[in-house]
């Protein structure tokens, strides 16, 4: 794979197929996943007193949470009749196996065989486990070595938590190779498809930023909303209270997860955990800026506190809509694929081809 040079591209340039260069179909649509990456595998929420069943590339995985409330992570298999951990429940700071109640802590070693005789000893089998760490409203893992778990960070939502944000997020299950959906969310010219629901018209590509762990794109667009008074939240549902306004649109593949920014207002995070090659869950978060109500800001922070909690989740809908659009076309996408895998379209955007390349070198390295 050839290193990504800085590329400048005019968006009034007419661009031909010949000009947008891309790996082969089968190499972009079997790619693996570089697994040295932290992966989004939960929202908080989805981890209660009771162990959750993920799976990550092939991987399955459980998380349970201690005493402590820390989160851990192993794999999800009881090594005497191979049965997933899963389906157990967690005693003090060990998971227990529903099928026999062994029992194992976080560190994957079995601690506890309720049935075990005095001259018997524990057997000496240990799990894998998982770097994991929660941060900003979710789990995230890291299924490769664990020494680079140390040298590399997650991406993070630091509006999730920030007072004068008010996220909303909603989850995305396709039958689709993840390539599919980060397409989807690079490609900025099927708004067609949504509607009212998509919070920008009339992108213009200005150019695209590249190296070996991110592709950027820079467009003019316009923004059919602006947050600049209380109730100006209800553009978020009322179609009539837009006008389209000038702004820029920021979108960014920084491997494995995609971020956008839409003027002063809004940032989308798209934080993936691709299951196998035919399947990718990624949960997509919507933060809506509070920043311009200078008066909001003056007020006790319990009361911005409150703010925040109660408008939380208010675009869930908005995001719902987009997300059921999209995955009919990507599982389109993916089952024409299987059928020809040869097969491959002209293509005129020339950000799609900087993806599919980022997605090929990731898988190599």
């Amino acid at each position: 794979m050839a290193d990504f040079p800085m590329l400048s591209t005019d968006s009034s340039m007419v661009q031909s197929p010949s000009m947008v260069s891309a790996p082969s179909t089968a190499a972009v649509r079997r790619a693996p996943i570089n697994l040295n990456h932290w992966y989004v595998v939960a929202q908080s929420s989805e981890l209660t007193d009771d162990p959750l069943g993920v799976v990550l590339w092939h991987q399955p995985i459980v998380l349970y949470r201690d005493r402590q409330h820390t989160v851990h992570a192993l794999e999800d298999r009881c090594p005497h009749r191979q049965v997933r951990l899963s389906h157990g429940q967690v005693q003090g700071n060990q998971l227990e196996c529903v099928y026999h109640g062994w029992q194992f802590d976080g560190a994957g070693a079995c601690v506890e065989v309720p049935y075990l005789k005095e001259n018997q000893r524990l057997p000496n089998c240990r799990l894998r486990t998982y770097p994991v760490r929660e941060q900003d409203g979710f789990i995230w893992l890291f299924p490769g070595e664990n020494a680079q778990a140390n040298v590399t960070s997650p991406m993070g939502l630091p509006e999730w938590d920030h007072i004068n944000y008010i996220a909303s997020y909603t989850t995305i299950d396709t039958q689709a190779h993840f390539s599919f959906l980060i397409e989807n969310l690079m490609d900025m010219y099927h708004g067609r498809l949504h509607d009212d629901l998509q919070a920008w018209a009339n992108p213009a590509l200005r150019d695209i930023d590249t190296d070996p762990s991110r592709v950027d794109a820079h467009y003019d667009a316009e923004s059919y909303y602006k947050i600049d008074k209380i109730y100006s939240v209800g553009q978020l549902f009322i179609p009539a209270m837009r006008q389209l306004r000038p702004t820029n649109l920021d979108v960014s593949y920084e491997y494995p997860h995609w971020r956008s920014v839409l003027g002063q207002d809004f940032k989308i995070y798209c934080l993936f955990c691709p299951v196998s090659e035919t399947q990718t869950k990624a949960y997509l978060v919507h933060c809506v800026s509070l920043g311009a109500f200078h008066r909001l800001h003056k007020l006790p922070m319990e009361f911005r506190r409150f703010v925040k909690n109660r408008l939380f989740n208010a675009a869930r809908g908005l995001l719902a809509g987009l997300v059921k659009q999209d995955v009919l076309m990507m599982e389109d996408e993916q089952r024409a694929f299987e059928a020809s895998p040869q097969r491959k379209g002209p293509e005129f955007y020339p950000v799609i081809g900087k993806v599919q390349q980022l997605i090929c070198h990731q898988a190599q390295s």
